[in-house]
This record gives structure tokens, sequence and C-alpha cells, in this order.
């Protein structure tokens, strides 16, 4: 794969793409990217309809989980959305925040961010608001947020370290987030690995399980939680794109494989005093 900055341009690219066109033809591809048949509708998107605050003219079908119905947001809480598109889990949030809470979505598409305006003001929200920002240097103070919550976007981000060290910073001491994410348990095929269209397809962009949750860890948090899991199959007409049929065989045959996780994990409420100059 390319450097970070061209991976970045890549998948800025793509989602500005996706931002413009309709929701049937982004439910129609790999995660929105276009990488997939007609015939693989909604192959990693979880069904929002039932939640309350659901807004279909926001559902771009680009997630792989429902981090909101997991994070327990409570009323009056300040929650951010990272890679919030068209401001789906926002406004999911933003029912669970009521009136006196306040959502903001971050997102670096500057065409998905002037959707979810359209979307907001036509829904005449006063404390839903979208910032264009890079989630590896969040336009957002520190000790702001209650909680965090992301769908299906770590994945597109080379530097996930450098993201989860930004959660934390913005993140309330007893803050929490809630995040779903593509993990892999096992190696992806090279061809896959080398092919952008699968990384903007939310495929080779993800790490190994293990790294995910060792990151997480190392960037302070506790009480980490896996919420909920479920494998992710890629159809064989995806797969023949780029493997040969014995190569399809040997992927499906090797015991690895991609998961969509939804991770739990909290600030502690007081800061870990971890040498003699961090401590007051």
């Amino acid at each position: 794969m390319n450097n970070e900055q061209e991976l970045k341009e890549l998948v800025k690219q793509k989602y500005a793409e996706i931002a413009s066109q309709d929701k049937a033809m982004n439910q129609a591809s790999c995660c929105g990217s276009g990488c997939c048949s007609t015939d693989v509708y909604n192959i990693m998107s979880e069904d929002y309809s039932k939640l309350e605050g659901y807004n279909p003219e926001a559902d771009l079908g680009l997630g792989c989980g429902l981090p909101t119905q997991f994070a327990q947001i409570k009323k009056g809480d300040t929650v951010i959305d990272l890679g919030s598109g068209a401001g789906n889990d926002c406004f999911v949030a933003r029912r669970e925040t009521g009136g006196s809470g306040k959502v903001i979505g971050i997102d670096f598409t500057p065409q998905m961010i002037e959707k979810a305006r359209e979307n907001v003001e036509k829904l005449g929200y006063n404390n839903v608001e979208f910032r264009q920002g890079d989630i590896e240097a969040m336009p957002v103070g520190a000790d702001k947020a209650d909680v965090v919550v992301s769908n299906c976007v770590l994945n597109l981000v080379p530097n996930k370290d450098g993201v989860f060290r930004e959660v934390y910073r913005v993140l309330k001491p007893g803050g929490h987030f809630s995040i779903s994410d593509i993990v892999l348990e096992g190696e992806l095929p090279n061809a896959l690995r080398q092919a952008a269209e699968m990384y903007a397809g939310c495929v080779t962009g993800a790490i190994q399980k293990e790294e995910y949750f060792g990151l997480i860890a190392k960037n302070g948090f506790t009480n980490v939680t896996l919420q909920k899991e479920k494998a992710i199959e890629i159809p064989d007409d995806i797969l023949a794109v780029y493997l040969s049929a014995e190569e399809i065989n040997q992927f499906k045959t090797s015991g690895g494989g991609i998961q969509s996780i939804t991770v739990y994990a909290e600030k502690a409420e007081k800061s870990i005093c971890c040498g003699p100059d961090c401590c007051n």
C-alpha cells in the first residue's frame, strides 16, 4: 500500500463520491467503496431503522455496527462521533442526549460535512454540529466528551494509535467510548491487501484483533469490553476480482477471517501517576 497521506487522499476521494450518490447506490457497495456487485447488498451495515432518532436521509449504509445502541448515552451528555458521514449516528445519539446534551460530528470529507449540515438543518436541531477535521487531530478541546462513538471508520485510518490517543484526550475523566470497527483474525491474501479499492472498502485497512485491543490498552483505557462481534464474509464475486479460484479456496479454509466488532472502554476518573513529574 501507499504512504499514510496517499491513503487518506484515497479515502477522502472515495467518500466524497459516496456523499454525492444516493443511498441505494451506497448500500450496493462494500462499506460504500463501490467495489461490490448489487448481489451483495449491505454485507457489512446493520439495520438502524428500529432505533429512535433514526433519519433515513442520513443513513448512507456505510457502517458495520450499531455503536450508539451500545454507547450508554444519557440525557445531557456531550457525544462526539468520529467519521460522522451524513449524520446517521449523530441523530440517533441526539435522541439519547435530548435537548440538554450536545452532539459533535467530525469528518474530514467536505462533501460529507455539507450533506450532514443539510440534514441537521432540515431536522432543526440546535445542539448537533458538524466539524470538518482529521480524527487524528480533532478540532475539539481536551476533556469535552462524555461519550465517543464511531462506526466503521478507524479501519480507514492508517494511524489508529493516534486516533485512540485523541479519543483519550477529548474524553472527560470517567467518560467512555463505544466503537464499531472491522478487525482481522489471520492474514488476508496479498492481492487483497494491495488493492486500493479494498482499503477504501473497509477491509485491508483493518488490523489484527489482538493488535487493536492492544492499542486501546496502550492508550490508557480501562474496562475494555467486547460488546458485539460478527463474522464478515466477502462474497465470491468480489474475491474473484482479486484472487484465483484456488486462492479463494485457500483463503476460506485458512482459519482466518474478517470480523465486525463493537468495543467499549473507559477513561479513568483520575489520571494514574506514572512518575515523579506527573502528579500535582
